[in-house]
């Protein structure tokens, strides 16, 4: 049974985790911009530590009250797309950073901190993946099944979030020349206005109007 339920929990967790979202461009960015993989472990441990949270908060009950109440959810959605609009237009404003700026041009250990807590907790489709469907996927097993499964959606966080910063930082070791943050940013901003556009899908499906 533990087995088993640890294996959905990885299934589980990597479907959603997948996804281009605010929080994995962040982290992809942090790597590649960044001189160091170290330098960018806030990024890491931040998201890393708030996907925990939700996960346990999400396993320990919270999704059936997120689930039950509509009202909620359209509350969660609105303040998601104005939240995620926000972001894109920061991204697509920021001026460009060459891979190779300096020290004082990137961001600190305190701004990675914050950035990437709130991209992890104010994003509600991330909120909704983990405290709705993997909590609601939870309440399949008993325990020991049932933290054998949410050890598994935490290991994949964890995981995913570390090869994220390393990738970037492959990516920003190979490219070179002016502007290249600058195209990677509004790429970034295009995917999250795509998806607050699908979070607006979302709400009218509530709301009514679909």
């Amino acid at each position: 049974m533990s087995v088993g339920a640890f294996a959905h929990g990885v299934v589980l967790a990597t479907g959603l985790i997948v996804a281009l979202g605010p929080q994995n461009v962040f982290i992809f960015q942090q790597g590649a911009v960044q001189p160091r993989l170290t330098r960018a472990l806030p990024t890491v441990v931040t998201a890393g530590a708030a996907d925990t949270a939700l996960i346990l908060l999400g396993v320990l009950g919270v999704s059936v009250v997120v689930l039950e109440f509509a009202w909620l959810r359209a509350v969660m959605l609105g303040a998601g797309v104005v939240f995620l609009a926000y972001i894109g237009w920061r991204l697509a404003s920021a001026p460009a950073l060459e891979l190779t700026g300096q020290p004082d041009e990137l961001l600190g250990v305190r701004a990675q901190i914050g950035f990437t807590a709130s991209v992890s907790l104010l994003n509600p489709h991330a909120i909704l993946d983990t405290v709705g469907v993997i909590g609601t996927n939870a309440l399949a097993y008993s325990v020991p099944g049932r933290w054998a499964f949410t050890g598994g959606c935490v290991l994949v966080s964890w995981a995913w979030f570390l090869g994220l910063a390393v990738a970037g930082r492959a990516v920003g070791d190979a490219a070179s020349g002016d502007g290249w943050l600058r195209r990677l940013n509004t790429v970034s901003a295009v995917i999250i206005w795509a998806v607050a556009l699908y979070l607006c899908w979302q709400l009218a499906g509530i709301v009514g109007v679909r």
